[in-house]
């Protein structure tokens, strides 16, 4: 059974593998590969992945707004615009569903992902302009792929509300949309 635990790492290792690769520490797919052996007899239940959707998208909404703020090109500021109008409508479907269906979100009894985000957050606040971009830009790569992957491989075998289902599997393409502009974005000022 995948856990609660486990998905809230698989996150937090999106929130900081690029800046781990950075530093010279291990690359984003060996930090998940080695969080994959981890494992919890608990089970994620509705109420836990709302909280998590809720949680992922506010997160990149906050990176977002540090990319308008901080990024040094148009290019990487438009696309953190992007990311937090995209998140922010993402999140209130999110609400608005938990909202009809009468769940209370509920965070995992151990949230390592908020840790992560936090530390994500620190080190992207510490940069400006073109110190910033490409970093900013590699963990929304590694956040994309880590998140595309828990939906996939863990939210929507998890999820038991069809219409929660639903939601997850009406996101997914945002986030490979996502994806797909970070790594165009981070190629094109690489110089690649």
């Amino acid at each position: 059974m995948r856990s609660s635990i486990t998905l809230a790492i698989a996150l937090a290792t999106a929130s900081s593998a690029s800046l781990v690769q950075l530093s010279g520490g291990h690359s984003p797919s060996r930090v998940a590969a080695s969080l994959s052996i981890i494992e919890s007899a608990k089970v994620l239940d509705d109420a836990t992945i709302v909280y998590i959707f809720d949680e992922a998208n506010t997160a990149d909404m906050e990176t977002g707004q540090l990319a308008v703020d901080r990024g040094r090109t148009k290019e990487v500021r438009d696309f953190g615009a992007t990311m937090v109008r995209d998140h922010k409508a993402a999140r209130q479907l999110g609400r608005d569903l938990a909202k009809k269906l009468g769940v209370t979100p509920t965070a995992p009894a151990d949230d390592p992902y908020a840790k992560g985000h936090a530390a994500a957050m620190t080190k992207l606040k510490a940069l400006k302009g073109a110190s910033f971009d490409k970093p900013y830009l590699q963990h929304e790569v590694a956040y994309h792929k880590a998140v595309i992957e828990a939906i996939n491989g863990t939210l929507l075998p998890a999820t038991k509300n069809e219409e929660l289902r639903a939601l997850e599997v009406k996101i997914v393409p945002a986030f490979q949309a996502h994806l797909l502009m970070g790594e165009t974005l981070e190629k094109k000022i690489s110089g690649i």
